[in-house]
This record gives C-alpha cells, structure tokens and sequence, in this order.
C-alpha cells in the first residue's frame, strides 16, 4: 500500500513585535539645549537608536 502524503500546514503570519522606545515610530524626542548653561529649550525628533527607524524589535 502506498504512503498517503499531506500538505504541510501553513501558519499564520506573525506580526513583528513594536520597538519599546520608540513605539513604532522610529523617532524618540531629544532634548535640544543652548547657551553657556545647557538650559534645555525644546525637543526635536531622533532617530531611534533601538531600532534604527524601522519601528521593529531587533530581539524579537
């Protein structure tokens, strides 16, 4: 008698995890600061350096 041959089942996709400092954005705020005393004026968008801005988790 012949060996009866099934198809492998197909999962589903997993999702990639979200990077935790930048919440999926790929950018993280950083701190701007100016004049002799470094008082801290406002932030700007930084490229996250978790993930490098793709907004994945590198560990995951």
């Amino acid at each position: 008698m012949a060996t009866r041959t099934t198809k492998p089942k197909l999962s589903t996709p997993v999702e990639p995890a979200v990077c935790q400092p930048c919440g999926g954005t790929g950018n993280v705020p950083t701190t701007v600061r100016v004049g002799r005393k470094r008082r801290p004026v406002g932030q700007q968008d930084g490229l996250c350096l978790n993930c490098f801005g793709s907004g994945t988790d590198p560990d995951a």
